[in-house]
Parts: structure tokens; sequence; C-alpha cells
């Protein structure tokens, strides 16, 4: 049986908080969400799962965290940010959709709705899926800014979903970690009890052998999720 475990991002101060909070868990899921609330504290639990080989999974606001962190920590981008929550910071990895820049009334203007993405071949995305090309449903306004793909590349972060036409990121991971997977999409509203989304399977997976790999139980003992 999975545990779930809720977790306030405002708990997570330093590295040493989220040593104590993740330390007994198996797996790290980060959902979708607005507003910068919290955002320091899930930027340093991300930081832990990746430092620490804990599978982690982030959903849309999960995915943007996860490119601040990696921005900040290992390609040591200066004053790394999203515009949502500083507009006016030095180094914005995540921004606003070019289309939506020059809109005033943010009512009714989201990327929403199915659309397709091309997966990467040999990618983790690609085999939790068993196929190259998916279609999965949005609700965001940010996206990873295409003018630091090449360094976050460089770093190690794998681009492993895009577009058809390869403007837009819509599924990152890290190769080398146990399991690490941002997706800009929402694979719950495809998630069903009896036929779970690629994506929530391939994470429990993991969890699994993780809690293999640090104790007796067959089982994830814990699964963190973080909210606000």
């Amino acid at each position: 049986m999975v545990e779930i475990e809720w977790l306030a991002s405002d708990q997570f101060t330093d590295q040493a908080s989220a040593k104590r909070l993740l330390g007994g868990c198996d797996g790290l899921l980060i959902p979708g969400g607005f507003g910068e609330r919290g955002i320091g504290g899930m930027v340093e639990a991300v930081r832990w799962a990746r430092e620490n080989d804990l599978p982690f999974f982030g959903i849309c606001l999960g995915l943007q965290v996860a490119i601040i962190e990696f921005a900040r920590n290992v390609c040591h981008l200066p004053d790394t940010n999203s515009t949502e929550f500083e507009p006016n910071c030095e180094t914005p990895v995540i921004s606003l959709m070019q289309s939506q820049r020059e809109v005033s009334d943010l009512g009714g203007t989201m990327r929403l709705g199915a659309y397709t993405a091309r997966l990467r071949p040999g990618s983790r995305a690609a085999q939790a899926y068993g196929a190259g090309e998916i279609s999965e449903r949005h609700r965001h306004r940010w996206e990873v800014s295409n003018a630091y793909r090449d360094v976050l590349a460089e770093f190690g972060l794998r681009l492993s979903g895009q577009s058809p036409d390869g403007g837009l990121v819509e599924v990152i991971e890290l190769p080398d970690h146990a399991w690490f997977i941002g997706c800009q999409f929402h694979p719950e509203l495809k998630s069903r009890p009896t036929r779970p989304h690629p994506l929530f399977a391939g994470f429990i997976g993991a969890a699994l052998r993780h809690g293999r790999g640090s104790g007796p139980s067959p089982a994830p003992k814990e699964l963190a999720e973080i909210g606000r």
C-alpha cells in the first residue's frame, strides 16, 4: 500500500529541513499550482531529491520549480526565477508564453486542452509511454524559456518531450537519476484507479525500487506530496 504524506512547502527552509522531512520517503511529487507562495521551499525539496537520488515527479508547476532549481544550483545562473514570481529577474528560465505577453486580461488565455507532444527516442518518458507521440491535457500560462534550453542541456538536463514544432518543452528528465521527470501537462486528468497514467505508474515503480533498496520493506514507506 502506498502511503501519502502531505507536506507544506514552507516547512522546507534549507537542506537540513529537507533531509528531515524527506529522509523517510521513497518519492517526491510536486503538483500544479499558481502563485509565488512556498516556491523557495519547493526548490529546497527538489534539490534534496535531485542530489540524493530520491524519485521525483513534477507536474506543471512542479516541472517549472525543477527547472529553477537546476538552473540555480547546477548551471549557477544568476538571479534565476520565473517571471510569474519575479517579473524582473535577471535569468527568467520560466516565462510567459510569447503569444500572451501583450495580453492584459488573463482570465481566459491559458494554454488549455489537449496538445500533442513528441518524445525523445530512448528517453525514460518514451519508455514509460511505450510511444513516440502522445496527447495530454494542459492548463497553464508560463513555459520553459527557449533562451536557456542550450545551457540546461549542456549541464545534463534532458528535454525529452517537445511540441511537434519543437517550440515548447513538454517533458524534462535527468537520465542519470533514479527517476526524475517533470511534465508541463496534467497527467492526473487521464489517470484512473484501474488504469494509471504511464508517468504515475513509472513514478510509483521507482518509489518501490527505492524502498527495496533502503530497507527490508518491498513497498514504499511514504510518498511526499508538496502542497501550499
